[in-house]
């Protein structure tokens, strides 16, 4: 049996329920769904969790509202980051945040559910957002840095726990990193800025080489240009498909090798789109 992985970054789950992501949901419940940039307070996000738990079980997806799992954690900044997770699969335990970032900013951000999947195996869903950045602010940029430095950590205990016969995982998210020039329109009018940086790339290298993380929809995809996760609001940005890729999924080898195909929710126009990130759904077969 297979079951369906999304990382979405949603852009505030209030205005994507304003701009109609119930839409959406009415055609796609995936087993999993990853979100990032909630940005809202608990008192707002549970009414909306609520609604899509309600339409997953008009859908058949599960068998009552409550058996969709959800959790979230709420950046302590009002009105910055925050991070969900909704899984139709058993949730067999679930942590929050990454030991070793205590600043504000920082919460809100990394989340883990080990769910239970249809063939009864473990794996674990990792919803990550990293922070922006931005060249102009060190500090901005201080802040991504230290946190894809903290992530290495975890990505390794990760890594060792899925090659010596343990739970594979998957990490899902809006990392706010173009790997390549594949995964950009105007690489080289952007290699200095954040996102494209030399130095932000080079940890996606060590993720995928020391790591042994598979970038899962590049390995379906092959080396073509894009295709893209997200698109500025400015300009004809969108309807010129000047896009980046963002929004990942990275996967320990043996779940990687279990892919069989992914999709990236591009609405045709932009009047239609609940967020400027489109996302990402991969079928594994586990």
């Amino acid at each position: 049996m297979s079951i369906v992985i999304t990382t979405s970054n949603v852009n505030g789950l209030r205005a994507a329920n304003r701009k109609g992501i119930m839409h959406w949901v009415q055609e796609h419940t995936p087993d999993v769904w990853c979100m990032q940039e909630v940005r809202a307070p608990q008192t707002e996000i549970d009414p909306i969790f609520s609604k899509i738990a309600d339409t997953y079980a008009d859908r058949g997806k599960v068998a009552d509202p409550a058996d969709l799992h959800t959790m979230d954690e709420v950046c302590r900044i009002k009105g910055r980051a925050g991070v969900g997770l909704l899984s139709a699969l058993p949730v067999v335990s679930t942590r929050y945040g990454l030991p070793g970032l205590e600043e504000d900013v920082d919460s809100g951000r990394w989340i883990e559910a080990n769910v239970r999947t249809p063939q009864g195996y473990e794996i674990t869903v990792v919803c990550v957002y990293v922070h922006s950045g931005d060249v102009d602010d060190p500090n901005k940029m201080h802040q991504k840095f230290r946190f894809l430095d903290t992530m290495l950590t975890r990505m390794g205990q990760l890594r060792d726990e899925a090659a010596h016969g343990g739970r594979q995982a998957v990490l899902c998210g809006d990392f706010n990193i173009a790997h390549t020039p594949l995964d950009i329109k105007n690489a080289k009018a952007n290699v200095t800025h954040s996102g494209f940086l030399p130095e932000e790339r080079a940890y996606i290298d060590k993720w995928l080489g020391e790591y042994e993380f598979i970038d899962v929809m590049r390995e379906l995809a092959g080396d073509i240009q894009g295709p893209y996760t997200w698109w500025s609001q400015r300009g004809r940005a969108f309807d010129n498909n000047t896009g980046w890729r963002l929004d990942y999924q990275f996967a320990t080898p043996e779940l990687a090798q279990t892919a069989r195909g992914f999709t990236i929710d591009k609405a045709p126009t932009y009047d239609a789109r609940w967020s400027d990130h489109a996302p990402l759904s991969i079928t594994y077969d586990v």
